[in-house]
């Protein structure tokens, strides 16, 4: 055994994982799970209902990789009314060949979000058409920011609208105000808040929807023909963004992962209005062997529930730049 485990901190993790490299390895991973290159158990819920807390457990191994990872996620909403975080984690990095562990990543939910982030920018390269330029985002924590950072790579927009569920609470104003500053954020840009949802979906190309809502945020009748929607707030039993009837008839649904998208995303709410087992998945549009949007006029709407391959490029990559630059503290076990 080698008897040492690399502990690797948030700030060396920001330095290691650039959006750009982490939604290659995001799409590489997606492709791997869908071709049956990968094992990953059933993620793991925990609600702490006193807080309001919920944890998910998601690991995974892709084949012919050097680790396998498992990651624990928490999100506690109340926190802001404690200025605190609202999300942390912990990822703990295994040797493949011999199961011994190699690292942990001490990253507050980090990769979480940022890997959450360059799924969406896979699903916008592969669904959204190129001439996009309006992007309707509900949402105003750090999951819009991280969506916008990746869109920003493969998309670049002109206008960003915001909507809260609360526009003038301080974390709606401060999203606006943070995003033009944000590396990466297109030039000449603009960002506003929306004063309904119905304000920020109609007539966007490209409709982002990241938060914690439990009933349906967004009606059929605001989309327009080539609107493109990333639902990423759906991951866990109950939780709901869009009215189902988008998904049922939606030009093209692509989903990541078809039975967690069934239990925990949208499609647990339109399981009575769609063939669940003939949708595509987004790993069989990035191998090609399943089409993505072929026409500007589609309608197209991916549901990203999270599955823990994500979780597992990001680490590996991590932790390969990481040994790479010298960074991470090694500790003797």
């Amino acid at each position: 055994m080698s008897g040492q485990v690399r502990i690797i901190r948030e700030a060396e993790m920001r330095a290691a994982l650039d959006m750009g490299s982490c939604i290659d390895a995001v799409a590489k991973a997606f492709a791997d799970y869908s071709g049956g290159r990968a094992e990953l158990p059933a993620v793991i819920h925990l609600d702490v209902p006193d807080h309001g807390g919920e944890i998910h457990v998601k690991g995974g191994y892709i084949h012919g990789g050097e680790v396998y990872a498992v990651k624990f996620a928490s999100g506690f909403p109340g926190n802001v009314d404690l200025g605190l975080p609202t999300s942390d984690g912990v990822v703990v990095v295994f040797s493949a060949r011999t199961g011994e562990l190699a690292a942990i990543l001490l990253d507050h939910g980090f990769i979480t979000s940022q890997r959450t982030g360059a799924a969406g920018g896979v699903v916008a390269r592969c669904l959204s058409r190129e001439d996009s330029k309006v992007v309707g985002v509900l949402g105003t924590g750090l999951q819009a920011r991280h969506q916008l950072d990746a869109l920003a790579i493969v998309r670049p927009f002109a206008e960003v609208r915001i909507w809260g569920r609360d526009e003038w609470v301080p974390s709606a104003r401060q999203c606006v105000e943070e995003l033009p500053e944000r590396p990466g954020m297109p030039e000449g840009a603009t960002y506003a808040l929306s004063g309904s949802v119905e304000e920020a979906v109609r007539g966007a190309d490209i409709v982002i929807t990241c938060t914690a809502s439990r009933e349906p945020l967004v009606d059929e009748a605001w989309l327009s023909p080539g609107m493109h929607i990333t639902a990423v707030g759906s991951d866990g039993p109950g939780k709901q963004e869009l009215d189902p009837r988008i998904l049922a008839h939606a030009d093209i649904l692509v989903v990541d992962s078809r039975p967690q998208c069934a239990e925990r995303g949208e499609l647990q709410h339109a399981l009575d209005l769609v063939d669940a087992d003939s949708i595509p998945e987004l790993g069989e549009v990035v191998a090609g062997t399943v089409p993505g949007r072929t026409s500007p006029e589609q309608t197209t709407v991916c549901d990203l529930t999270g599955v823990g391959v994500q979780d597992v490029a990001a680490a590996e990559l991590v932790l390969k730049r990481a040994v790479e630059a010298g960074l991470g503290e090694a500790l003797e076990l």
